[in-house]
């Protein structure tokens, strides 16, 4: 028999409720320091700035590469996801593992950093042009021009990250 763990119950549920919660357009910013924030529904945080003739996102991606960010424009949104596999070895004090030969079997004592993957859903106040997008991606953070278009037009379009 399975053991449940009801922490990662919860967690699957504040994660459900934060999406929801979001794709409804609401925000807890704002709100004060106090209000906690709902895990994974800010793992990408956003600024979206709008002016006459375009729609500019800007989202921190800390630690991902370009080629690890693919961004979409699909239903009046803005998708935005990230994966990276991470892995880094540390020793335990007094251990000396600049030592070890190349044929010895690597031992971990302590492995935290592990595949990891983030995503964001950013409505689009505005119909945009989605074939004129931009996208930039430097130092982790990711830039998404939109220039915005009439309203006839309601094709997805994929976005390449330079």
């Amino acid at each position: 028999m399975t053991r449940r763990d009801p922490f990662d119950e919860i967690e699957d549920l504040l994660e459900r409720m934060g999406r929801e919660f979001e794709e409804l357009g609401g925000t807890l910013e704002g709100a004060g320091p106090e209000v906690p924030r709902f895990p994974g529904a800010r793992e990408v945080d956003v600024d979206v700035i709008e002016d006459d003739e375009s729609i500019t996102v800007v989202a921190d991606l800390p630690g991902f590469d370009a080629d690890d960010v693919d961004v979409e424009l699909r239903d009046d949104a803005l998708v935005i996801a990230g994966s990276r596999e991470e892995s880094a070895e540390f020793a335990a004090e007094g251990d000396d593992a600049d030592d070890a030969d190349e044929g010895d079997e690597v031992r971990y004592h302590r492995r935290e950093r592990r595949l990891r993957s983030v995503s964001r859903r950013v409505p689009v106040p505005e119909p945009v042009e989605a074939d004129a997008a931009t996208a930039a991606f430097d130092a982790g953070v990711l830039t998404v021009t939109l220039p915005k278009r009439s309203p006839d037009d309601d094709r997805g379009h994929t976005i390449d990250v330079n």
